[in-house]
């Protein structure tokens, strides 16, 4: 009976309240009294970040509280009811909206509203929010976001509704218990401005904006793309030690350049979208396939000169040394048909007496065959020489190309260094905006 006689007091209260309860009129007694309006809201968490559709997705626990001046009653007279649930159809609700709102989320429908005896109402319900939001993604995976939320009024002025905070700034700034902290965003703080807003000459809006001001943790992607890059650009720079002259240089670069090809592609998902610019981390990685690219055209440069042709590298190297040693004279001695042992012997031994060589063009006393003899000895001295004389000069060319490999070397690293320090200056400026 004691239960029955409550659902009647509480039947009894709602028919009360809602019999001439007109809920297109604002509940107030003095017209000209504006109602104001308490809002609250926590973020729970981060849901998505769209860098090229500018939207960002949080939910939000969101309240509104106001005093219905036609929602009084004394609970002494219905029972010591003190607050009663009532559907938010049959009762003015403040027409607040979020001005960023760019598409409708999947926000649970809560129909009820809370009323207690002295008129204040209280509407509590989770939001999912699509907003628009300024994002810029060129720091990324460093970067930081601040997304506003700006509640007013979607007809009244401010003489009619005003808005305030239900709790402090500071509390509402600071508060990240409810928020799920494990995910890719860290909320920093949600401060909160009051200002008005002249939507036209007439009439002046009252605006509540929270800016959510989040920050990407980069630790995973890091992990999986800068990390990765940065040891295929340590293996390429190794590479430099192996031998110029051996064939396996421009192979392993050939090799480390498509593994990082093939890499790119497979995380082309991790990297943000965006149409206003690319992110410094874009750009990390194209200079970084740029370098590969110019690393392998050094190593086939260098190459290109070991192998130059042999007959160019001999004449140069030979011509080089009897001018040094010979002068002019040196072109006509090399013009000869080698009809003496005493060319031979200048040759290898410079200013010895001529009197100690034997002559081939003015034979003394000696057969055919000894002379046959003598002439295929001077043919294998001069096949002999000519071979040392080879040998000498290819080891100068390829001398010669290991200092050009090494200063090559130099230069490349030199760009290296420069590109990535400036890219961690504008990384570390960026993230600390």
């Amino acid at each position: 009976s004691k239960r029955a006689s409550f659902l009647s007091a509480l039947n009894q209260l709602t028919r009360a309240l809602l019999r001439k309860y007109d809920c297109g009129v604002r509940p107030v007694q003095t017209w000209t009294s504006p109602t104001l309006i308490y809002i609250d809201l926590i973020l729970q968490s981060v849901l998505d970040v769209d860098g090229k559709t500018q939207q960002v997705t949080t939910s939000i626990w969101y309240r509104q509280i106001w005093t219905d001046e036609f929602l009084v009653w004394d609970p002494e007279e219905f029972d010591g009811i003190t607050e009663i649930s009532l559907s938010s159809d049959t009762i003015w609700v403040p027409d607040l909206i979020i001005s960023e709102f760019v598409d409708v989320g999947e926000s649970p429908a809560i129909p009820y509203v809370y009323v207690n005896s002295s008129g204040m109402v209280k509407n509590n319900k989770p939001i999912q929010v699509v907003s628009a939001c300024d994002l810029e993604m060129y720091a990324f995976p460093f970067d930081k976001h601040s997304c506003p939320l700006t509640f007013r009024s979607w007809l009244h002025s401010v003489t009619e509704v005003n808005l305030t905070l239900w709790r402090s700034a500071d509390e509402i700034a600071n508060n990240q218990k409810s928020f799920m902290d494990d995910g890719e965003w860290e909320l920093l703080s949600v401060p909160s401005l009051f200002q008005t807003h002249l939507q036209s000459k007439s009439q002046t809006l009252f605006c509540a904006t929270c800016q959510v001001l989040i920050r990407r943790r980069p630790l995973l992607y890091v992990v999986s793309l800068v990390i990765p890059s940065i040891f295929l650009m340590v293996v390429d720079i190794i590479s430099f030690y192996l031998p110029p002259n051996s064939g396996t240089r421009i192979t392993f670069k050939t090799s480390v350049l498509l593994g990082y090809t093939v890499f790119r592609v497979n995380l082309m998902d991790e990297m943000p979208a965006t149409a206003i610019r690319t992110p410094l981390i874009g750009v990390f990685f194209a200079v970084c396939m740029a370098l590969l690219v110019l690393n392998l055209a050094i190593s086939i440069l260098v190459v290109k000169l070991l192998h130059h042709n042999e007959k160019e590298v001999k004449e140069m190297s030979v011509s080089a040394c009897l001018l040094d040693k010979y002068g002019s004279s040196s072109q006509t001695f090399l013009e000869s048909n080698f009809t003496s042992v005493k060319t031979l012997d200048d040759v290898d031994q410079c200013g010895a007496p001529d009197e100690d060589l034997l002559s081939l063009s003015e034979p003394q006393e000696s057969s055919p065959q000894l002379e046959r003899l003598l002439q295929e000895v001077v043919a294998l001295r001069l096949y002999l020489q000519d071979g040392e004389r080879d040998d000498s000069a290819q080891s100068e060319w390829v001398a010669l190309c290991c200092k050009v490999d090494l200063i090559l070397f130099r230069v490349y690293l030199f760009i290296l260094v420069v590109y990535t320090s400036t890219l961690v200056i504008l990384w570390a400026s960026w993230s600390s905006i």
